[in-house]
């Protein structure tokens, strides 16, 4: 047997994907939307048939000003069954809100280096896990599940390299809290696809590889060429963005996510399943981008709408 067939042979047959879009990419652009078109925003993105959109942020709105109105964005949507609407929620005040609001699940955040830490969120690793422990109670208490964020798992804007080993020591904190799944972020966009591999070797020794996924920016190109190397391992959750939405802050020169219609082109093209329909997928992008008076950074979906609607 080549080694070609061997890897296709490990490649799942399903890969879920949770849009990012309404959350981490909406707060990482200088415009503040409304939460009218934020709610649109995701209710063209349950048309789609994505299954798990992550729909706002319940944190400061002195602090992120983009996620303000979480709950009224809450209120607006147009529920699809099936689909779970979630909510990052730094603390237990947090929490509290999403709750309110009519959150399916939250999520909270960590990161594998202490520098990035300190400047995002004024705390140490520790402190920062330390927080968490009220959500998890609160949320076991109301029938929640918890997903956990891990940042900066290949490169820190402040600490440089980062290796695996501490990566997979926050993962697993975090799943002794009982955070259903982890989620690995290259915040800043710096992993290539031999060291995606190596972050989740260390991490899934602790954790099942079913219950991590993969959340990469693509600063320099990589995003794609990472997430195909960890699908190549088993791995078939995948956090994207509609448009190639998204950013980071505390990272400069950090682009955009991973863009949702690129990953999808990507999967179906390999016999993939994702639920997700391209044609509803590229409505979406057209409209925040539109909102947003930006153009899409998805190169996928630059060609396909240019195959719909060819200038000239």
């Amino acid at each position: 047997m080549s080694s070609d067939t061997a890897n296709s042979q490990r490649l799942p047959d399903r890969v879920t994907l949770v849009e990012m879009g309404a959350r981490d990419g909406l707060q990482n652009q200088p415009e503040i939307l409304s939460a009218e078109i934020r709610s649109e925003l995701i209710n063209h993105l349950a048309r789609t048939g994505l299954q798990r959109i992550e729909a706002g942020s319940f944190v400061s709105p002195n602090a992120v000003p983009q996620m303000a109105e979480s709950h009224k964005v809450f209120s607006l949507l147009h529920r699809q069954p099936g689909v779970t609407y979630g909510a990052l929620t730094p603390n237990l005040k947090g929490f509290e809100a999403a709750l309110t609001a009519g959150a399916d699940e939250v999520a909270v955040f960590a990161s594998a280096s202490e520098g990035f830490s300190q400047k995002n969120i004024n705390c140490s690793i520790a402190e920062s896990l330390q927080r968490f422990y009220p959500v998890m109670e609160a949320a076991e208490k109301h029938g929640l599940k918890v997903r956990g964020y891990v940042s900066c798992v290949m490169g820190c804007p402040y600490d440089g390299d980062i290796h695996p080993a501490a990566v997979a020591e926050v993962a697993g904190q975090l799943w002794q809290m009982g955070c259903y799944e982890i989620s690995l972020g290259d915040t800043i966009g710096v992993g290539t696809p031999l060291k995606a591999k190596k972050v989740l070797e260390h991490t899934s020794r602790t954790i099942p590889i079913s219950s991590l996924a993969a959340h990469f920016h693509n600063t320099y190109g990589q995003a794609l060429a990472n997430v195909f190397a960890l699908l190549e391992e088993g791995l078939a959750v995948i956090d994207s963005s509609v448009a190639g939405l998204g950013g980071c802050p505390y990272a400069p020169g950090a682009s955009g996510n991973l863009a949702t219609e690129d990953v999808v082109y990507m999967l179906h093209g390999m016999g993939i399943k994702t639920g997700v329909n391209m044609e509803e997928l590229l409505k979406a992008a057209t409209f925040i981008c539109d909102q947003l008076g930006i153009p899409s950074r998805s190169n996928a979906g630059f060609a396909l709408s240019s195959l719909i609607h060819p200038s000239g």
